[in-house]
């Protein structure tokens, strides 16, 4: 038998021989799609995970501490911190105890229980010097609490790119949820499990 005969409708094995080959086809379609939806429900899933548990609580402190920072520096009057003079002393032991060092030690938490979640594969260094500006305000709120008020600010500074990281790496992970959520592929897809 010829293989036009093989597909041929018109005989038993024919139609038989079709219904396999159909049969055969949608199994393969069906399984490279359930793949291509594992895949990109995964690929939704981190960035989802990443914005709940890092970035996103990690952006929401970072943006809730600036405003607070410069709500205080309107209020002294000033463009930064320093030098804190002694009249200024009291309002910034209050604001360091009461709303800086409470921000920085949920963000302090946030990089340490979920370094796993960030981006990179690798560590940023802006993250490591974060952890170590907290960990120099703890011994110095540790001072103050003993009434030692000879310094004023962590010997170890601030460091400058980590708020520009966190803002970039959280805006990042928004455009790519939005990309994943609203892909043409996504949207079909799910559509067919819907119906």
């Amino acid at each position: 038998m010829d293989l036009p005969q093989l597909f041929s409708p018109n005989t038993s094995q024919g139609m038989f021989t079709l219904t396999v080959a159909l049969a055969f086809i949608g199994y393969l379609v069906t399984f490279y799609s359930n793949r291509l939806m594992a895949s990109h429900a995964d690929r939704l899933r981190l960035v989802n995970q990443r914005l709940n548990e890092f970035y996103g609580p990690l952006y929401v402190a970072t943006i809730t501490g600036n405003i607070a920072y410069r709500a205080l520096l309107k209020k002294q009057g000033k463009t930064q911190c320093h030098p804190i003079h002694d009249e200024e002393m009291k309002e910034w032991v209050l604001w360091m105890t009461t709303i800086f060092m409470p921000l920085n030690d949920v963000r302090e938490k946030i990089i340490i229980e979920n370094a796993h979640l960030i981006v990179e594969e690798e560590m940023p260094q802006c993250l490591l010097d974060f952890v170590t500006h907290v960990v120099g305000y703890k011994a110095l709120l540790t001072r103050w609490a003993d009434g030692d008020y000879s310094e004023r600010r962590s010997s170890i500074g601030w460091p400058p790119e980590f708020d520009l990281y966190v803002e970039r790496s959280y805006k990042a992970l928004k455009t790519r949820q939005s990309e994943l959520l609203h892909s043409a592929f996504w949207r079909f897809f799910h559509h067919l499990i819907r119906t």
